[in-house]
């Protein structure tokens, strides 16, 4: 196996970080098209959720770069 299942449980971790982090970013929506939200210029969509995103795809990186070795048991 190329990765190991701990590293492809860590990368599966790192996509749900990023997955939150674009939930954060959605909103804003405006049932007027004439009428500006402002509420689109909000610090958790600004800063936030930007932090989280990147936040997941540093922990994909580790995830694949990493080695991370099996436990395996002794079975006799």
């Amino acid at each position: 196996m190329a990765m190991s299942r701990k590293g492809i449980r860590i990368m599966l971790a790192g996509l749900l970080v990023m997955v939150a982090g674009y939930v954060l970013m959605m909103g804003g929506f405006s049932p007027d098209p004439n009428v500006f939200n402002y509420a689109m210029f909000d610090a958790r969509r600004l800063v936030a959720a930007p932090l989280v995103i990147l936040a997941g795809i540093v922990v994909v990186i580790v995830a694949i770069m990493g080695r991370f070795e099996d436990k395996k048991e002794d079975k006799k």
